[in-house]
């Protein structure tokens, strides 16, 4: 079964068959993963450029706050991107070109994550996403901006982008719960992010929502609860098109540190695996999944001192939902 597009109804959720999303690596992949989807969809590999583009954010120039996110280092949490800033192009197709060796037959999907991506004027954003179209092996744009940042020209023109290219915006919402949204200076509620998701939509718009697991405060039943508003539906047709799972990270850099001293998410890698699995089990089958644990250099990365090690986190989760017999939505 290969499931993209469609509605899981009542009677489909209640036959215990796994969903199984891909099995290309050999394995039996139970989480509808964005890399799957997006070969599916195009046809090949699709690789990610992380690109820099040179954007500040509201909640360090003043305008909301500053200091940034109480969990987000210097770079404004792009530490993998190439930065952009001076040459878009440049950098788009020197990474291409180191990439190439690797996925001689791919293409790819351009970037933006670093700070706000759409923390500017429309011209400053046509000057730094329509150059990146013009490359042949270039199959779309994925935008990170915050959900207080998509004014309606803005949105007009990522609505501009969407009909002429595969388009996704990402909101960094991280939570639902205006206190701790308040306690790590965030600066934006969820009435922004209710507001953002249906403009977009109202645009056709695919989004992604971050949100982050392991903040201080938060129990599993509050990462649950923004789990579950996240993932509501309309008509049958969840409200977004991807989610992406952060494991919290507390790195160098970062106001974390010194507010919260010692801070450890979680004690081993176990526990978050456990609260993880049991997380996607009430994830709709539909809705994508771009991350499922954190990513921070090993070189500012504070806790939990495991987490940098990406490749065994992702291995032990599918594994133990095979051991499980779990897959994504089947708690639904």
């Amino acid at each position: 079964m290969k499931p993209e597009n469609v509605c899981y109804d009542i009677a489909m959720m209640k036959n215990n068959e796994p969903i199984i999303f891909d099995t290309a690596d050999g394995q039996e992949l139970r989480i509808n993963m964005i890399g799957s989807w997006l070969k599916r969809h195009f046809g090949s590999k699709i690789v990610k450029l992380s690109l820099d583009g040179g954007f500040t954010c509201p909640n360090r120039d003043g305008s909301k706050g500053t200091g940034g996110c109480l969990f987000c280092s210097a770079s404004g949490s792009g530490d993998m991107a190439s930065d952009a800033a001076d040459n878009i192009t440049k950098a788009l197709k020197d990474q291409i070109r180191l990439l190439s060796a690797k996925w001689p037959e791919a293409r790819y999907m351009a970037y933006f994550q670093s700070h706000t991506n759409t923390y500017a004027s429309v011209d400053v954003l046509r000057k730094t996403f329509d150059p990146v179209l013009d490359h042949p092996d270039v199959m779309g744009i994925a935008i990170a901006t915050r959900p207080d940042c998509l004014p309606d020209d803005v949105l007009d023109y990522l609505g501009e982008l969407n009909e002429k290219t595969f388009l996704w915006t990402e909101l960094g919402l991280q939570t639902i719960h205006d206190e701790t949204a308040k306690a790590m200076n965030l600066c934006h509620n969820r009435k922004d992010y209710d507001n953002a998701v249906q403009k977009l939509r109202s645009r056709g718009i695919r989004t992604v929502t971050h949100l982050i697991l392991g903040l201080p405060g938060e129990t599993p039943e509050m990462m649950r609860e923004s789990l579950q508003y996240v993932c509501r539906s309309e008509s049958c047709e969840p409200a977004i098109f991807g989610l992406k799972l952060h494991m919290l990270n507390v790195v160098r850099g970062s106001g974390l540190p010194e507010r919260y001293p010692g801070y450890v998410p979680y004690g081993t890698m176990e526990e978050y695996i456990h609260q993880l699995i049991d997380l996607i089990e009430i994830i709709p089958p539909e809705i994508t999944l771009h991350r499922i644990s954190g990513d921070a250099p090993r070189q500012t990365l504070i806790a939990p001192e495991w987490s940098y090690k990406k490749r065994t986190i992702l291995n032990s989760i599918h594994r133990e939902m095979r051991l499980r017999n779990t897959w994504q939505g089947k708690a639904l």
